[in-house]
């Protein structure tokens, strides 16, 4: 609670106790003393109920999860330069224009990057991953440590309090953990959307160009 609502709290507390107290140690109960009272006690239970929301209104923001590991980028070599280029920029906006800490890129059996905090590696998409590919959408995660199937993100570092879990079709996940529980916002996962289909896009005219010309793209 800050300052302003305790404040706020402690006059309403104080009107309410010196309202009981003036009725109790008046010689007389007059009609005029009793609606002076009852008006008093409404204005100091409205002090209360506004600290109170006061309060919902402002929440305290949760505490940042120290997490073990190093940080780094771990980029897959044999990429063509142009879309390296596009993941190194991409993750590293991730993680500085929100509350990530680790952002990591699965595509087709292989891990092509992880930046940020890195984990043991080894990821490998289960339950979780399977419904966001069924459903096409995005799985915010908001308290890791809440879900039963959390042992499939081993991979990422141990404590990761928050996840996005973001399909891209049924080839590849994008995963954003973030520093804290509940810390993305709604413009943060619009962003992670838009950039997955960005690096989507490009990963199928990948594919499609060894498919159609493998010597092309092992010389790339």
């Amino acid at each position: 609670m800050g300052l302003a609502a305790r404040l706020c709290l402690s006059a309403g507390v104080a009107g309410l106790v010196l309202c009981v107290a003036n009725q109790l140690t008046a010689p007389a109960l007059t009609p005029a003393l009793e609606r002076a009272g009852v008006l008093a006690s409404f204005l100091a239970v409205g002090l209360m109920l506004v600290a109170i929301l006061w309060t919902r209104a402002m929440p305290v923001a949760p505490e940042r999860v120290e997490l073990e590991g190093e940080q780094g980028l771990q980029l897959a070599e044999d990429l063509p330069e142009a879309l390296r280029q596009e993941l190194a920029w991409g993750s590293q906006m991730l993680l500085t224009a929100t509350p990530a800490a680790t952002v990591l890129l699965h595509w087709q059996g292989r891990c092509l990057l992880q930046r940020g905090v890195l984990g043991h590696g080894g990821f490998q998409p289960g339950s979780i991953t399977r419904r966001a590919w069924d459903t096409g959408k995005a799985i915010g995660l908001v308290n890791l440590k809440l879900y039963p199937g959390r042992d499939e993100f081993q991979g990422l570092p141990e404590g990761i309090p928050s996840l996005i879990v973001q399909p891209l079709g049924h080839d590849g996940v994008l995963l954003l953990a973030g520093w804290s529980p509940r810390c993305f916002s709604r413009s943060d996962e619009a962003w992670l959307e838009g950039w997955s289909l960005k690096i989507r896009s490009s990963l199928q005219e990948l594919n499609a160009s060894a498919v159609s010309n493998p010597s092309a793209v092992a010389e790339a």
